[in-house]
């Protein structure tokens, strides 16, 4: 962590660019869903400047993201996505930054959405990063050869998350996880892979967007926790990200989580919280 670093501030035309980012994130990757499954019940629809997603049964890419920031959306714009969720036996999930609107909040639980959890959105300039990989432990972008290795340690990892702080709301299958990640693969996210003694420790996975560095997952093996593969796949993202020109860097944790304590020790800033709104079909 930088010494004498000031906080990053995030104002509302920073929030905005941040969600701007996540709806496009979320865009991409259901598109990639989509193209996968060759199915065409899914959906993206824009909904007052962020959108709304539906990808496949259970994909964590089935939500409303990018909301607050270009007005309250209509009654009739709700009415038609909600019934576009209902059509796919989904309910209709909402994460919404406490940086926009707050007529919106209020609006949706007018609509019975009801809150079901937090996230933190976490972020930092990049305007002074140095690479730092501690003894043991190797950073390399994944290639195509090792995508199958690479994938299992990542969704191994995922389905045994640490237990500190707010647990996530949702589970997901292996399968869900393993196909997810391949579509942001294939919706242009970066694959790292971190080897520890030359064995895969851990996978991590950035997206660069309009100056955002998204930093869109990473995850240890259990064996190797708690030995700086998680430092080192952040320094090796940060370090690519602010070489290619990105101004920012952005990572989404659960309150009081491992993950956020380790980001923050590398000098990211908690930016806003989003709510977590839920409304079943």
């Amino acid at each position: 962590m930088d010494v004498g670093r000031s906080p990053l501030f995030c104002d509302v035309n920073l929030a905005r660019r941040i969600e701007q980012a996540e709806a496009q994130l979320i865009t991409e990757c259901s598109r990639a869903s989509q193209r996968r499954t060759g199915t065409t019940t899914g959906f993206v629809t824009s909904v007052a400047g962020g959108v709304a997603s539906f990808a496949e049964s259970d994909s964590p890419f089935n939500k409303v993201a990018g909301l607050g920031f270009s007005g309250v959306p209509s009654a009739a714009e709700m009415d038609e996505i909600e019934e576009a969720f209902a059509a796919c036996d989904s309910p209709v999930q909402i994460e919404l930054a406490h940086l926009g609107d707050p007529e919106i909040g209020t609006f949706l639980i007018e609509r019975g959405y009801r809150l079901v959890s937090f996230e933190n959105v976490l972020g930092r300039a990049l305007d002074r990063v140095e690479r730092v990989i501690p003894p043991g432990i190797e950073v390399q972008p994944s290639n195509d050869h090792e995508f199958e290795a690479w994938l299992a340690v990542v969704v191994d990892a995922t389905l045994h998350p640490d237990t500190q702080g707010v647990p996530w709301h949702e589970e997901f299958p292996r399968q869900i996880l393993e196909d997810a990640e391949r579509d942001a693969t294939a919706a242009g996210a970066t694959r790292y892979t971190a080897l520890r003694d030359g064995v895969i420790a851990g996978g991590a996975s950035l997206r660069m967007s309009d100056g955002i560095a998204q930093l869109t997952g990473a995850a240890t093996a259990f064996e190797h926790r708690r030995r700086g593969v998680q430092t080192a796949l952040t320094s090796a993202r940060l370090a690519d990200a602010a070489s290619a020109g990105c101004d920012i860097a952005v990572v989404t944790t659960q309150p009081g989580s491992k993950s956020q304590q380790n980001v923050q020790r590398q000098g990211f800033d908690l930016l806003y919280t989003r709510a977590v709104l839920v409304k079943q079909s």
